[in-house]
């Protein structure tokens, strides 16, 4: 078997620029990383991350609920998507819409996303700005597994990232961003590799 058949198949889902699909694409394509990606898929005809995978040569699908009309039957269109694929691990980059609690069940263990603050702080949305409204000492970011709850699955892994004096909303993100990109490709890793799982993780809090 060669190196590369026994790597993990990963697809990545987005809905925007995919700064942080850039970045797995990007570590996967190292000879001895424990990843290749094999498809992204996004909810946006417009994303423009969808550009940048077409160029690495990966396959890409949109899969939105105009289409397919209602979450459940979207994320049944994905599951199908992902299947053909033979997909092993989902990561959710940028992705900005809920998936629903039977994807979520279907999948579970095997779905990933980077959060931008340190959870259980700030979830959901505006999370620099929030951090800045209540003067939190640090904020960053968190590689999660993804559960029916949102932003409340079991965590792979976090980076700090400090406040500083006179902080905005753009200043702090820019360097969350640069955090994220170092956290996710090392977390996708961790999972591929089987060095963390969601059974593990879940079994040691009990």
């Amino acid at each position: 078997m060669s190196k590369k058949a026994g790597k993990k198949r990963v697809a990545i889902f987005i809905s925007g620029r995919g700064s942080n699909m850039e970045k797995l694409i990007r570590s996967a394509n190292e000879p001895e990383y424990p990843a290749i990606i094999v498809g992204v898929i996004s909810n946006k005809t417009d994303a423009k991350g969808l550009e940048f995978a077409k160029k690495q040569g990966i396959a890409t699908a949109i899969i939105s609920s105009k289409k397919h009309g209602g979450k459940v039957a979207t994320d049944e269109a994905i599951s199908k998507q992902l299947e053909s694929w033979n997909a092993d691990i989902i990561c959710l980059a940028g992705y900005m819409r809920l998936l629903s609690k039977e994807f979520c069940q279907k999948w579970q263990g095997k779905i990933i996303n980077i959060h931008p603050s340190l959870l259980p702080q700030f979830k959901g949305l505006n999370t620099h700005s929030r951090a800045i409204e209540a003067q939190v000492t640090n904020h960053g970011c968190t590689v999660h597994f993804v559960t029916a709850q949102m932003d409340d699955g079991p965590n792979i892994g976090q980076i700090i990232v400090p406040l500083q004096n006179g902080d905005t909303k753009e200043s702090l993100e820019k360097r969350v961003l640069i955090a994220e990109h170092n956290l996710y490709p090392w977390a996708l890793a961790q999972v591929a590799s089987g060095e963390i799982s969601f059974a593990e993780i879940t079994q040691a809090s009990k």
